[in-house]
Protein backbone atom coordinates (compact mmCIF):
# COMPACT_ATOMS: atom_id res chain seq x y z
CA UNK A 1 0.00 0.00 0.00
CA UNK A 2 1.05 3.51 -0.95
CA UNK A 3 2.52 5.53 2.30
CA UNK A 4 0.41 8.47 3.06
CA UNK A 5 1.55 11.92 4.53
CA UNK A 6 1.10 14.30 6.84
CA UNK A 7 1.64 17.65 4.26
CA UNK A 8 1.76 21.02 5.49
CA UNK A 9 1.27 24.40 2.93
CA UNK A 10 2.39 27.16 4.59
CA UNK A 11 0.97 30.37 3.07
CA UNK A 12 -1.76 28.31 1.77
CA UNK A 13 -4.00 31.38 1.52
CA UNK A 14 -1.63 33.25 -1.23
CA UNK A 15 -1.39 32.45 -5.37
CA UNK A 16 1.26 29.88 -4.98
CA UNK A 17 0.03 28.16 -1.95
CA UNK A 18 -3.45 27.59 -3.93
CA UNK A 19 -1.73 26.41 -6.64
CA UNK A 20 -0.03 23.61 -4.59
CA UNK A 21 -3.10 22.70 -3.04
CA UNK A 22 -4.54 22.51 -6.95
CA UNK A 23 -1.86 20.55 -7.81
CA UNK A 24 -1.65 18.47 -4.88
CA UNK A 25 -5.08 17.23 -5.87
CA UNK A 26 -4.50 16.86 -9.80
CA UNK A 27 -1.54 14.78 -9.05
CA UNK A 28 -3.28 12.77 -6.84
CA UNK A 29 -0.68 13.15 -4.39
CA UNK A 30 -0.67 10.74 -1.41
CA UNK A 31 -1.73 13.41 1.44
CA UNK A 32 -3.21 11.60 4.37
CA UNK A 33 -3.84 14.60 5.92
CA UNK A 34 -4.02 18.40 4.80
CA UNK A 35 -2.78 21.11 7.17
CA UNK A 36 -3.02 24.42 5.82
CA UNK A 37 -0.82 27.20 7.30
CA UNK A 38 -0.69 30.87 7.20
CA UNK A 39 -0.49 34.52 8.99
CA UNK A 40 -2.60 34.78 11.83
CA UNK A 41 -4.24 37.24 9.60
CA UNK A 42 -5.75 34.79 7.08
CA UNK A 43 -6.18 31.53 10.27
CA UNK A 44 -9.74 30.68 10.48
CA UNK A 45 -10.39 31.21 6.26
CA UNK A 46 -11.56 27.94 4.66
CA UNK A 47 -10.11 26.64 1.88
CA UNK A 48 -11.26 23.72 -0.19
CA UNK A 49 -9.13 20.49 -0.92
CA UNK A 50 -10.20 17.55 -2.51
CA UNK A 51 -14.24 18.85 -2.01
CA UNK A 52 -13.64 18.80 1.95
CA UNK A 53 -13.43 22.06 3.71
CA UNK A 54 -10.44 23.02 5.95
CA UNK A 55 -9.71 26.03 8.50
CA UNK A 56 -6.49 27.87 8.14
CA UNK A 57 -4.04 27.01 11.31
CA UNK A 58 -2.17 30.08 12.11
CA UNK A 59 1.52 29.00 11.46
CA UNK A 60 3.82 28.82 14.65
CA UNK A 61 6.72 26.67 16.06
CA UNK A 62 4.77 24.30 17.38
CA UNK A 63 2.01 23.95 14.53
CA UNK A 64 4.45 21.69 12.84
CA UNK A 65 4.89 18.84 15.49
CA UNK A 66 2.09 18.98 17.09
CA UNK A 67 -0.34 17.99 13.50
CA UNK A 68 2.69 15.80 12.88
CA UNK A 69 3.43 17.38 9.61
CA UNK A 70 5.87 15.43 7.43
CA UNK A 71 6.10 17.46 4.12
CA UNK A 72 6.02 21.23 4.48
CA UNK A 73 5.92 23.16 1.28
CA UNK A 74 6.56 27.12 2.40
CA UNK A 75 5.48 29.92 -0.22
CA UNK A 76 4.48 32.66 2.13
CA UNK A 77 8.26 34.78 1.21
CA UNK A 78 11.37 34.94 2.93
CA UNK A 79 11.18 36.51 6.27
CA UNK A 80 8.89 33.52 6.86
CA UNK A 81 11.03 30.99 6.15
CA UNK A 82 13.72 32.46 7.83
CA UNK A 83 11.57 32.60 10.88
CA UNK A 84 9.72 29.28 10.79
CA UNK A 85 11.63 26.32 8.48
CA UNK A 86 13.89 25.73 11.40
CA UNK A 87 11.11 24.80 13.54
CA UNK A 88 9.74 22.47 10.48
CA UNK A 89 13.35 20.91 9.95
CA UNK A 90 13.51 20.40 13.95
CA UNK A 91 9.82 18.59 13.87
CA UNK A 92 11.08 16.60 11.43
CA UNK A 93 9.57 17.81 8.45
CA UNK A 94 10.81 18.02 5.17
CA UNK A 95 10.68 21.29 4.14
CA UNK A 96 10.27 22.51 0.17
CA UNK A 97 11.03 26.04 0.16
CA UNK A 98 9.56 28.26 -2.44
CA UNK A 99 11.57 31.91 -1.34
CA UNK A 100 14.99 32.90 -1.91
CA UNK A 101 16.08 32.21 1.47
CA UNK A 102 17.63 29.33 1.17
CA UNK A 103 18.27 29.34 -2.54
CA UNK A 104 22.05 29.85 -2.15
CA UNK A 105 23.11 28.63 0.96
CA UNK A 106 25.88 26.28 1.35
CA UNK A 107 24.88 22.19 1.65
CA UNK A 108 20.98 22.86 1.07
CA UNK A 109 19.51 21.60 -2.80
CA UNK A 110 18.43 23.66 -5.56
CA UNK A 111 16.64 21.30 -7.33
CA UNK A 112 14.85 21.37 -10.42
CA UNK A 113 14.10 17.94 -10.94
CA UNK A 114 13.94 17.20 -14.71
CA UNK A 115 17.69 18.97 -14.76
CA UNK A 116 19.47 17.48 -11.16
CA UNK A 117 17.29 15.30 -9.79
CA UNK A 118 20.09 13.66 -8.15
CA UNK A 119 20.65 16.75 -5.68
CA UNK A 120 17.26 15.83 -3.49
CA UNK A 121 19.07 13.04 -2.18
CA UNK A 122 21.43 15.80 -0.26
CA UNK A 123 18.51 16.60 1.84
CA UNK A 124 18.82 13.54 4.01
CA UNK A 125 21.10 15.85 5.33
CA UNK A 126 19.70 19.60 5.12
CA UNK A 127 16.13 18.65 5.44
CA UNK A 128 15.34 21.49 3.03
CA UNK A 129 15.33 21.53 -0.44
CA UNK A 130 14.62 25.15 -2.30
CA UNK A 131 12.48 25.18 -5.02
CA UNK A 132 14.56 27.95 -7.66
CA UNK A 133 13.37 31.57 -9.22
CA UNK A 134 10.05 30.90 -11.24
CA UNK A 135 12.38 32.51 -14.67
CA UNK A 136 15.17 30.44 -13.62
CA UNK A 137 12.97 26.83 -13.29
CA UNK A 138 11.95 26.95 -17.26
CA UNK A 139 15.60 28.53 -18.74
CA UNK A 140 17.09 25.64 -17.18
CA UNK A 141 14.65 23.02 -17.85
CA UNK A 142 15.61 24.02 -21.80
CA UNK A 143 19.71 24.54 -20.91
CA UNK A 144 20.48 21.42 -19.62
CA UNK A 145 19.85 19.17 -22.55
CA UNK A 146 21.33 21.51 -24.79
CA UNK A 147 24.41 21.47 -22.41
CA UNK A 148 24.79 18.15 -22.98
CA UNK A 149 25.13 18.08 -26.23
CA UNK A 150 26.65 21.42 -27.48
CA UNK A 151 28.08 22.56 -24.43
CA UNK A 152 27.49 26.09 -23.25
CA UNK A 153 29.79 28.92 -22.60
CA UNK A 154 27.69 31.66 -22.68
CA UNK A 155 23.70 32.46 -21.86
CA UNK A 156 21.95 35.87 -22.32
CA UNK A 157 18.23 36.11 -21.27
CA UNK A 158 15.94 38.61 -21.26
CA UNK A 159 12.72 37.82 -19.54
CA UNK A 160 9.15 39.19 -20.13
CA UNK A 161 7.56 38.33 -16.93
CA UNK A 162 3.85 38.15 -16.56
CA UNK A 163 2.48 40.37 -13.32
CA UNK A 164 1.35 37.65 -11.34
CA UNK A 165 5.07 37.50 -10.45
CA UNK A 166 4.40 40.18 -7.98
CA UNK A 167 1.28 38.09 -6.49
CA UNK A 168 -2.14 38.96 -6.25
CA UNK A 169 -1.56 42.34 -5.45
CA UNK A 170 0.16 42.81 -9.18
CA UNK A 171 -2.64 41.16 -10.80
CA UNK A 172 -5.12 43.13 -9.18
CA UNK A 173 -2.64 46.27 -10.18
CA UNK A 174 -2.93 46.18 -13.74
CA UNK A 175 -6.48 44.64 -13.97
CA UNK A 176 -7.29 47.96 -11.70
CA UNK A 177 -5.08 49.89 -14.26
CA UNK A 178 -7.01 48.51 -17.14
CA UNK A 179 -9.89 49.37 -15.93
CA UNK A 180 -9.15 52.96 -15.25
CA UNK A 181 -7.95 53.28 -18.89
CA UNK A 182 -10.99 52.29 -20.31
CA UNK A 183 -12.74 55.03 -18.03
CA UNK A 184 -10.33 57.63 -19.23
CA UNK A 185 -8.73 57.76 -15.29
CA UNK A 186 -5.57 56.35 -15.80
CA UNK A 187 -3.33 59.23 -15.26
CA UNK A 188 -5.09 58.83 -12.00
CA UNK A 189 -3.73 55.71 -11.17
CA UNK A 190 -0.57 55.96 -8.74
CA UNK A 191 1.48 52.44 -8.79
CA UNK A 192 1.69 50.90 -5.55
CA UNK A 193 3.23 47.06 -6.56
CA UNK A 194 4.99 48.79 -9.50
CA UNK A 195 8.00 51.19 -9.60
CA UNK A 196 6.37 52.61 -12.37
CA UNK A 197 2.26 52.53 -13.85
CA UNK A 198 2.55 48.67 -15.60
CA UNK A 199 -0.66 48.88 -17.71
CA UNK A 200 0.22 49.73 -21.73
CA UNK A 201 3.83 49.96 -20.55
CA UNK A 202 7.04 47.63 -20.31
CA UNK A 203 9.18 48.07 -16.79
CA UNK A 204 12.94 46.77 -17.30
CA UNK A 205 12.97 46.75 -13.34
CA UNK A 206 11.90 43.58 -11.31
CA UNK A 207 13.21 43.64 -7.64
CA UNK A 208 16.11 45.80 -6.21
CA UNK A 209 18.93 46.73 -8.35
CA UNK A 210 22.30 45.70 -6.88
CA UNK A 211 25.68 47.66 -6.52
CA UNK A 212 26.71 46.38 -10.33
CA UNK A 213 23.59 47.57 -11.75
CA UNK A 214 21.90 44.33 -12.38
CA UNK A 215 19.47 43.70 -10.58
CA UNK A 216 19.00 41.02 -7.45
CA UNK A 217 16.40 38.86 -9.75
CA UNK A 218 18.85 39.13 -12.63
CA UNK A 219 21.15 37.94 -10.21
CA UNK A 220 19.07 35.15 -9.02
CA UNK A 221 18.91 33.78 -12.43
CA UNK A 222 22.86 33.98 -12.65
CA UNK A 223 23.67 32.00 -9.77
CA UNK A 224 21.19 29.73 -9.60
CA UNK A 225 21.35 28.43 -13.11
CA UNK A 226 24.94 27.62 -12.27
CA UNK A 227 24.14 25.98 -9.22
CA UNK A 228 21.37 23.90 -10.13
CA UNK A 229 23.53 22.81 -13.60
CA UNK A 230 27.16 22.42 -11.87
CA UNK A 231 28.56 24.80 -13.94
CA UNK A 232 30.22 28.13 -14.24
CA UNK A 233 29.65 29.46 -17.94
CA UNK A 234 28.92 33.03 -18.30
CA UNK A 235 25.47 34.24 -17.92
CA UNK A 236 24.00 37.83 -18.08
CA UNK A 237 20.03 38.53 -17.81
CA UNK A 238 18.05 41.18 -18.31
CA UNK A 239 14.38 40.65 -16.49
CA UNK A 240 11.40 43.11 -17.68
CA UNK A 241 8.09 43.40 -16.32
CA UNK A 242 5.22 43.00 -19.00
CA UNK A 243 1.25 43.76 -18.57
CA UNK A 244 0.48 40.21 -19.16
CA UNK A 245 -1.06 38.63 -15.99
CA UNK A 246 0.59 35.01 -15.95
CA UNK A 247 3.09 33.32 -17.25
CA UNK A 248 6.48 34.15 -18.26
CA UNK A 249 8.56 34.14 -21.62
CA UNK A 250 12.46 34.54 -22.60
CA UNK A 251 14.44 35.47 -24.99
CA UNK A 252 17.85 33.34 -24.78
CA UNK A 253 20.95 33.82 -26.92
CA UNK A 254 23.19 30.16 -25.93
CA UNK A 255 26.78 30.59 -26.87
CA UNK A 256 28.39 26.81 -27.30
CA UNK A 257 31.34 25.21 -27.72
CA UNK A 258 30.55 23.16 -30.89
CA UNK A 259 28.92 24.59 -33.64
CA UNK A 260 25.01 24.78 -33.36
CA UNK A 261 22.36 22.70 -34.84
CA UNK A 262 18.46 24.13 -34.90
CA UNK A 263 17.11 21.19 -36.50
CA UNK A 264 19.12 18.75 -33.70
CA UNK A 265 18.30 21.13 -31.29
CA UNK A 266 14.39 20.88 -31.74
CA UNK A 267 14.86 16.66 -31.76
CA UNK A 268 16.41 17.57 -28.30
CA UNK A 269 14.26 19.65 -27.03
CA UNK A 270 11.08 17.92 -28.23
CA UNK A 271 12.11 14.64 -26.69
CA UNK A 272 13.46 16.63 -23.46
CA UNK A 273 11.10 16.43 -19.95
CA UNK A 274 7.95 18.37 -19.66
CA UNK A 275 9.14 20.47 -22.62
CA UNK A 276 6.99 21.15 -25.34
CA UNK A 277 8.05 22.14 -29.06
CA UNK A 278 6.11 24.92 -30.73
CA UNK A 279 7.75 25.90 -33.52
CA UNK A 280 6.60 26.44 -37.03
CA UNK A 281 6.89 30.17 -37.50
CA UNK A 282 5.33 29.63 -41.41
CA UNK A 283 1.73 28.57 -39.78
CA UNK A 284 2.49 31.68 -37.13
CA UNK A 285 3.31 28.70 -34.20
CA UNK A 286 5.56 29.73 -31.80
CA UNK A 287 5.03 29.75 -27.91
CA UNK A 288 2.84 32.75 -26.14
CA UNK A 289 1.64 32.90 -22.54
CA UNK A 290 -1.79 32.16 -24.10
CA UNK A 291 -0.45 28.38 -24.68
CA UNK A 292 1.18 27.82 -21.01
CA UNK A 293 -0.90 29.24 -18.59
CA UNK A 294 -2.55 26.74 -16.37
CA UNK A 295 -0.24 24.00 -17.64
CA UNK A 296 2.82 22.30 -15.99
CA UNK A 297 5.12 22.29 -19.79
CA UNK A 298 7.78 24.80 -21.02
CA UNK A 299 6.92 25.77 -24.47
CA UNK A 300 9.72 26.35 -26.95
CA UNK A 301 10.18 27.85 -30.14
CA UNK A 302 11.64 30.41 -32.63
CA UNK A 303 14.95 27.71 -32.73
CA UNK A 304 17.49 29.24 -35.30
CA UNK A 305 21.60 29.48 -35.64
CA UNK A 306 22.87 32.73 -35.71
CA UNK A 307 23.61 34.90 -38.84
CA UNK A 308 26.95 35.71 -37.99
CA UNK A 309 28.27 32.81 -35.11
CA UNK A 310 27.54 29.48 -35.82
CA UNK A 311 27.90 28.40 -32.39
CA UNK A 312 24.83 30.49 -31.26
CA UNK A 313 21.44 29.37 -31.29
CA UNK A 314 18.37 31.93 -30.37
CA UNK A 315 14.97 30.98 -29.08
CA UNK A 316 12.31 31.57 -27.12
CA UNK A 317 10.32 30.21 -24.36
CA UNK A 318 7.12 30.76 -22.09
CA UNK A 319 5.50 28.49 -18.90
CA UNK A 320 3.57 29.70 -16.49
CA UNK A 321 5.17 30.80 -13.50
CA UNK A 322 3.09 30.07 -10.74
CA UNK A 323 2.90 26.32 -11.55
CA UNK A 324 6.15 25.83 -13.63
CA UNK A 325 7.45 28.17 -12.03
CA UNK A 326 6.88 27.44 -8.30
CA UNK A 327 4.24 24.92 -7.62
CA UNK A 328 4.59 22.35 -9.96
CA UNK A 329 8.47 22.14 -9.44
CA UNK A 330 8.02 22.31 -5.74
CA UNK A 331 5.35 19.30 -6.04
CA UNK A 332 7.33 17.15 -8.37
CA UNK A 333 10.16 17.61 -5.47
CA UNK A 334 8.13 15.61 -3.00
CA UNK A 335 7.65 12.96 -5.42
CA UNK A 336 10.97 12.32 -6.42
CA UNK A 337 12.11 12.86 -2.26
CA UNK A 338 8.97 10.09 -1.31
CA UNK A 339 11.04 7.48 -4.23
CA UNK A 340 13.91 7.92 -2.45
Amino acid sequence: MKKEFVVGVVGASGAVGEEILKILDEQDFPVRKLVPLASARSSGEQINFKNKQYTILETTDNVFKDEGIEIAFFSAGGSVSERFVPSAVDSGALVIDNTSFFRMQEGIPLVVPEVNPQDIALAKTSKIIANPNCSTIQMVQVLAPLHKQFQIERVDVSTYQAVSGAGKSGMEELVTQMQRFFAFELESCEPKVFAHRIALNVIPHIDVFMDNDYTKEEMKMIKETNKIMHTDFAISATCVRIPVLRSHSESLSIRFKKPADANLAREILKNAPNIVLLDEPSKKLYPMPLNATDTDETYVGRIRVDNFDKHILHLWCVADQIRVGAATNAVRIAQKWIEL
